[in-house]
C-alpha cells in the first residue's frame, strides 16, 4: 500500500530486564545488544524501501519500548493508547501519548482499569472492515465493545489460550485481499471457530506450530511483501502462491523478550479502505 506511515523506536535501551512472557524465562541478560541493533537497523532498512518511518524517543529504563506495536491502535486521526497490565510497562503510556499527541492525534477516552494492550492484541483487517481483538492474557475482556465505541466499527473477539501466543499478533495476521495466516492452536475453540467463519478457506494461511514458534504470524505487511522472522519453505510457497514475497529477517534477538517484526512496528495508516 501506498502512503503507510509507521512508527519504530531505537532499540537504545533494549534488554531483557525482567519475566513478563514465557519467552522472556532464562533470558535476563542473554539478548545481545550489537547484534539486536543490527537485527532492527536491517528490519527498518526493508520496511524504509516501501512506507515512511516515524521514530519515538527510546527512554532509559523502559528496554520493551521497541515494542512500538503495544503503543495502542491508531485508526484514522484518533488512537487508543495502551493500559498495560504489568506494571513493568506501564511507564511507556506517558512518552507514547506524547508522541501521538504531537502527531495530532485524537485521544480516545478509555478506562483506566482495563487492560489494553495496542495494537498488539487489536488487528484492523481492511477486507473485512472489522477489528480483530484479542485477549485473555494481557488484554480484557471488556476491550473488545469499547474499541467498537472508540473506532465505530465491528471488533471480533478472540480467546487466547497459549501463554506463548499472549498478543493477538502472535498467533494471527491480517493480510491484503482478505488473507489471514493464523496458528490455531493459540485459540479456544469458539474463537478458531469465529475466525473460519470470517475468512472463507480459500483465504486461510494455516499455521503450524513450528512456524508460529519462529514468529512466522507476527509478521509485517508492506508493499506486497511479507516481512518476517522465520517461515519454512512450505509457508513461504504459500505465501508466493496467494501473491506476497515472503521476505525474511532474523530478529532472534528481540524474541528473546517475547517480539519479533509485527511487534517492533506500528502501522498509523491501517484504516479499511472506504471507511469514513
Amino acid at each position: 500500500m501506498e502512503g503507510e506511515r509507521i512508527v519504530m523506536c531505537a532499540p537504545d535501551h533494549f534488554r531483557v530486564d525482567y519475566v513478563i512472557n514465557p519467552w522472556m524465562e532464562h533470558q535476563i541478560g542473554q539478548a545481545d545488544i550489537a547484534r539486536a541493533r543490527k537485527q532492527w537497523e536491517g528490519l527498518r532498512t526493508l520496511l524504509a524501501e516501501r512506507a515512511e518511518l516515524l521514530f519515538v524517543s527510546p527512554q532509559p529504563r523502559l528496554p520493551d519500548m521497541v515494542f512500538t506495536a503495544n503503543a495502542g491502535l491508531a485508526l484514522d486521526r484518533t488512537v487508543v493508547l495502551s493500559r498495560f497490565l504489568t506494571e513493568e510497562r506501564r511507564p511507556e503510556e506517558p512518552f507514547f501519548q506524547a508522541f501521538f499527541e504531537a502527531q495530532g492525534f485524537a485521544i480516545a477516552p478509555w478506562p483506566q482499569e482495563i487492560p489494553f494492550e495496542g495494537a498488539g492484541d487489536a488487528l484492523p483487517d481492511a477486507a473485512r472492515d472489522i477489528i480483530w481483538c484479542g485477549h485473555g492474557w494481557r488484554t480484557s475482556p471488556q476491550a473488545p465493545p469499547l474499541l467498537e465505541a472508540a473506532f465505530e466499527r465491528p471488533v471480533v473477539a478472540l480467546r487466547l489460550v497459549d501463554p506463548r501466543f499472549y498478543h493477538l499478533d502472535t498467533c494471527l495476521c491480517p493480510l491484503s485481499d482478505g488473507w489471514l495466516m493464523y496458528y490455531p492452536g493459540a485459540f479456544d475453540a469458539e474463537s478458531v471457530e469465529r475466525i473460519e467463519s470470517l475468512a472463507p478457506p480459500e483465504r486461510r494461511l494455516k499455521v503450524e506450530l513450528a512456524d508460529a514458534l519462529h514468529f512466522a504470524c507476527n509478521a509485517v505487511e508492506c508493499g506486497g511483501r511479507v516481512i518476517l522472522n522465520g517461515a519454512s519453505e512450505a509457508l513461504q510457497h504459500r505465501l508466493r502462491a496467494a501473491g506476497f514475497a515472503p521476505t525474511l529477517t532474523p530478529l532472534g534477538e528481540f524474541i528473546k523478550a517475547g517480539g519479533a517484526a509485527k511487534c517492533l512496528t506500528l502501522k498509523l495508516n491501517a484504516t479499511p479502505q472506504g471507511a469514513s
